[in-house]
């Protein structure tokens, strides 16, 4: 068992600490610069000892995170790997989440394509990320995630979530911690066993996915009560060499929590491979102080960015004890290798099935481009406004295709409300395809009713321009006839100003003491993006879901269109910025 007070943790430490301050710091990741707590040692991780002169045991790990439906980027990522095991010999393969979402892939097979690849390739153990949650249904959970980890032939650890209660997974849930683990179960961690030592993998993910999926019946827990948790349980199995494989991103919003934390934080933990940032790692960082500054056994902490684009390959040498003396990795471009023949061949059919649908004709043509703005994001300078912080045209018309087809089922409907964060693609001008149509809005939604006092509307505005004029994924984007005037120089809670329907052709109102019937997608109706007032309301019955699909409403009112010529026309007005 580790030793947190051993005198050979203690010089393992002490000797790296020597070591790291005579090494140049060129190599600290940009974006940890102010983080003086970390460092990385670039000794070559094939030495067969450590700095004390002791016989070393050497750990690799290939790791991916963040693919969102990048099926294409297998056949590339195969060979990386291969050629990755000649260089560094056989390791661990993990995955750290986001297999869910982004393309027309995921969206025409839901993740039975990528599992095909990843039982391919021999994953040792996967995370769920927030992503894989954004099919979950209010009434019929998460079958399709359940068919995803039914089909995974290796183990899928969630030491912080809890998936008791949606019957979906019945029969999937196994111990706590299990040293034979299987495929298509679910564990809080597992213990595998490599070139003769025990090495313990746990899995967590970011609690944000109560708010930015939808969770359902899935419960979340504190991740760093479950971490410690996980390694004192490990620890009382004997095993020193500990791995957590988490969705929880590098160094995101400290609220929710991020990897870098956790290593500060959670002693023990020896290794975290990361995802949920799309962060490019490389090296890997190695923290060595806990937030007071005071020495800890070293962590090394690793992310291999998106979408497949990278093999994270990350080496680690563990002294006697189980405590790591060095660290070294990089990340492999999945670009520059030829695609695996054999995973070319099995990929070819679902890229026809695809492509047929791309181009497939939706039935209309966009007069003037359809822009879908961002704010600059990595430091990267973006768009002065934003899909989610500012009214767009393209926000505009799917307000309007949603408002709609929710009139066509209940006439009364008085306004249709779409989350800046639910749109993801631009449209160009000219013929539109189903593929576009599909990459504006992927995520398959359906739109649902509420019934909504004209109190709790206003309320849900409040929440809707609480952080403007910086993006919110809550951001709504309304429909025609609807009039929000707000200021965001004011307190948040305190901004809206009015908010206005057009009846009969004259903007009124909303009267807070009247129910009103709105639209909105099904995520956000059940509270996604931080809407409270939407989930309660839809907890207290007051919601129904139609059932139209998103992209599917939106194809079918361009089609009715015709010529789409939309622009921005003042729905919705800050009073600090706008011009008189």
């Amino acid at each position: 068992m580790k030793k947190k007070t051993s005198l050979s943790a203690l010089s393992a430490v002490a000797a790296l600490t020597l070591f790291l301050s005579a090494c140049n710091t060129d190599n600290n990741l940009e974006n940890n610069e102010n983080n003086n707590n970390t460092g990385n040692d670039t000794n070559n991780q094939n030495n067969e000892q450590n700095e004390a002169g002791e016989e070393a045991f050497n750990l690799t790990i290939f790791h991916t995170n963040d693919t969102h439906g990048r099926t294409n980027m297998y056949p590339q990522l195969i060979t990386t790997l291969n050629e990755a095991k000649e260089t560094y010999g056989e390791g661990l393969l993990l995955d750290a989440g986001d297999v869910f979402s982004g393309t027309l892939y995921f969206n025409e097979f839901r993740g039975q394509d990528a599992i095909e690849f990843m039982n391919l390739m021999e994953y040792d153990a996967f995370v769920p990320g927030n992503h894989e949650f954004d099919l979950g249904d209010p009434e019929e959970g998460h079958s399709e995630l359940a068919e995803f980890f039914q089909a995974a032939e290796f183990p899928i650890v969630a030491a912080n979530m809890d998936f008791s209660a949606d019957s979906s997974f019945d029969g999937m849930i196994g111990d706590s911690i299990s040293s034979d683990a299987e495929g298509g179960t679910i564990y809080d961690g597992i213990i595998v066993e490599h070139e003769g030592e025990q090495i313990g993998i746990f899995g967590l993910n970011t609690e944000d996915t109560l708010h930015i999926s939808s969770p359902g019946e899935v419960t979340f827990n504190d991740y760093i009560e479950t971490a410690q948790d996980m390694v004192d349980q490990f620890e009382a199995e004997d095993v020193n060499k500990i791995i957590a494989l988490t969705h929880l991103g590098y160094d995101t919003d400290p609220n929710v929590g991020n990897d870098l934390l956790l290593a500060e934080q959670v002693e023990g933990i020896d290794v975290i491979i990361g995802g949920h940032s799309h962060t490019q790692v490389e090296p890997p960082t190695l923290v060595t102080e806990n937030a007071d500054g005071e020495a800890i056994e070293p962590t090394v902490v690793s992310q291999a960015g998106e979408y497949g684009q990278f093999l994270g390959v990350t080496t680690v040498a563990f002294d006697e004890n189980g405590v790591v003396v060095s660290s070294d990795g990089e990340l492999l471009a999945t670009e520059d290798r030829e695609p695996d023949s054999e995973a070319a061949e099995l990929l070819a059919p679902y890229t026809e099935q695809i492509e047929e649908l791309q181009n497939e004709p939706a039935g209309s043509t966009v007069i003037s481009e359809l822009p879908n703005p961002r704010h600059g994001e990595d430091g990267e300078e973006g768009d002065p406004e934003s899909v989610r912080a500012n009214e767009t045209a393209l926000g505009n018309l799917i307000s309007d295709a949603q408002l709609a087809a929710a009139q066509s089922v209940e006439e009364n409907t008085i306004m249709a409300l779409q989350n800046g964060g639910g749109i993801r693609a631009p449209i160009a001008e000219g013929d539109v395809t189903i593929g576009e149509l599909i990459e504006v809005q992927p995520f398959g939604n359906r739109l649902t009713l509420l019934e909504l006092t004209g109190e709790e509307l206003i309320e849900a505005f409040e929440a809707s321009v609480y952080d403007t004029p910086e993006e919110n994924g809550g951001f709504l984007q309304v429909s025609s006839g609807t009039r929000l005037t707000y200021d965001s120089s004011e307190e948040p809670g305190q901004r809206v100003v009015s908010l206005e329907v057009d009846i009969d052709g004259e903007y009124v109102e909303i009267d807070e003491e009247e129910t009103y019937t709105v639209a909105t997608n099904n995520f956000t109706a059940t509270g996604g993006d931080d809407h409270a007032v939407f989930g309660a309301a839809y907890d207290d019955g007051r919601g129904t879901i139609v059932g139209f699909t998103d992209w599917e409403m939106l194809r079918d009112y361009m089609a009715e269109l015709g010529d789409v010529d939309y622009h921005v026309e003042d729905r919705l007005i800050d009073l600090s910025s706008h011009d008189e």
